[in-house]
């Protein structure tokens, strides 16, 4: 989380400098797959008695997600879109009742270095109450952290636009109901299929086996009724995933 880009306007954050009230605190898990990622939100944000952020749990895959959420529940989840075990959207639908709860419902906030449109839509449609990118500071990250446990919607501000515009505009493309047949790690492997990885480069960059990665290809084949890749290629280059 480096420098000036794009974080949520407004700042009463209750920055490093002085501290926050005692009645300012948010219980946050954190949930990303890659260590040092997390070590450094940690770091930036979770000095409690600073910026009023508990960091209360972390969790690197879907299922470690699942129950560390379930375990401690937060008041708001940092979010990654892409995780092993079927990514953010799995989670989302996994921890539904959670976020339904008439009391002490877990709100997420996704945090990714992605800003495509097939992700930022994917985790709203999820539920996610919003979207930051990982350009974003670590006070701003703070401020939209305390506004998400308030029920704010918060986006990054050329994020914030798009999404409007996605939902909003009579000009958007409609639900893709045959995109929506396939399962978050599916979409994930088309994505790197119609992109001309290889099937070993597949599986050690979701951290899954080449015979996983066999049968989540079978899977999305079936469900889109294609005969090869070359096909899947065409297919997600049409509907721009790539």
């Amino acid at each position: 989380m480096d420098g000036q880009a794009g974080g949520p306007a407004g700042g009463q954050a209750g920055g490093p400098a002085g501290g926050v009230p005692e009645q300012r605190r948010v219980r946050v898990v954190l949930v990303d797959d890659h260590r040092m990622f997390r070590t450094g939100v940690q770091a930036e944000i979770g000095r409690t008695e600073e910026t009023g952020v508990e960091v209360v749990g972390e969790a690197a895959d879907v299922d470690q997600a699942v129950t560390v959420i379930t375990a401690t529940r937060p008041e708001v989840v940092l979010l990654d879109v892409h995780l092993p075990g079927g990514g953010g959207v799995e989670v989302l639908r996994r921890c539904a009742p959670l976020m339904a709860a008439a009391e002490s419902p877990v709100r997420f906030l996704a945090l990714s270095v992605s800003d495509a449109a097939e992700d930022v839509i994917g985790v709203i449609r999820g539920g996610a109450r919003g979207y930051v990118t990982k350009t974003i500071t670590g006070a701003d990250l703070v401020d939209s952290v305390f506004r998400v446990q308030e029920g704010d919607a918060v986006f990054s501000p050329r994020l914030a636009g798009f999404v409007l515009d996605a939902f909003a505009s009579t000009d958007a493309p409609p639900v893709d109901e045959d995109l929506d047949r396939l399962t978050q790690r599916e979409r994930e492997v088309l994505r790197l299929i119609a992109r001309g990885y290889a099937y070993k480069e597949i599986a050690k960059q979701l951290f899954i086996s080449v015979k996983t990665v066999e049968s989540h290809v079978s899977a999305v084949l079936r469900k889109l009724q294609l005969s090869n890749r070359h096909e899947l290629t065409r297919w997600a280059t049409a509907r721009r995933l790539v």
